[in-house]
């Protein structure tokens, strides 16, 4: 068995119909194939959808969102062109709804509620600035948070993303004083031992693109010892 075939057969469908696949991403997996050329979801998805419906030509499988390499969870994927606009059109308007678990380093634990920032992303470095306010070339970031300490002294935090910018959550919590467990890039002080960060899409609530009604899918957190203290 192939590298490819191997991971199609792990993959977790969480939901499926005629217009939409959602799969649980492992951390460590990119959404979309890369420079690293490694398997992607994107194509464990599409192969999946092969040898299931026994497509003779190419698969259709829209990408509408994206998470980070490093994070776990959600990932949907629209199977039609017409439920890859709609849920695209979804997005951009900030329809969706999304909510992320995450754990972050000791710290002061940060006041509930919605935090704005203006982020600037370096290209060059791969990673996005907070800026004091408004510049050219900055995007506004705004995300609900709410956080508890864990007995181990982590903080465990829930946070709703109100608009989508790169790292905005990672950003977020590294500025609050508790850079997320694993991620190295943004102030964590070692890395996990499957190199992933703390960061997990939970839950995505959205309308059908074709049956107007809200669907709201979930997935739990791995089954790693860090995330054992939920």
């Amino acid at each position: 068995m192939s590298p490819a075939e191997r991971g199609e057969a792990e993959l977790k469908v969480l939901f499926e119909d005629n217009h939409l696949l959602a799969l649980h991403k492992p951390a460590g997996l990119p959404v979309v194939p890369d420079e690293s050329g490694d398997v992607s979801l994107f194509e464990l998805a599409k192969g999946y959808l092969k040898r299931r419906y026994h497509k003779p030509g190419e698969v259709f499988l829209g990408v509408v969102h994206r998470l980070d390499r490093p994070v776990s969870g959600l990932v949907l994927f629209a199977r039609t062109s017409k439920a890859a606009a709609r849920l695209s059109a979804q997005w951009r308007a900030h329809a969706v709804k999304k909510r992320y678990l995450a754990l972050g380093q000791p710290g002061p634990l940060p006041r509930a509620g919605e935090h704005a920032q203006w982020l600037q992303k370096d290209e060059a470095a791969r990673r996005v600035r907070v800026l004091p306010g408004p510049r050219a070339g900055a995007l506004e970031a705004r995300t609900r948070l709410t956080a508890r300490a864990l007995p181990s002294g982590t903080l465990a935090f829930e946070l709703e993303p109100l608009t989508g910018r790169p790292h905005q959550l990672r950003v977020l919590c590294a500025s609050l004083g508790a850079p997320l467990l694993g991620d190295l890039k943004y102030g964590a002080a070692l890395a996990l031992p499957d190199r992933s960060i703390a960061l997990h899409a939970q839950r995505l609530s959205f309308e059908h693109p074709t049956q107007r009604q809200v669907l709201e899918l979930s997935t739990p957190p791995p089954a790693t010892p860090w995330w054992a203290e939920l």
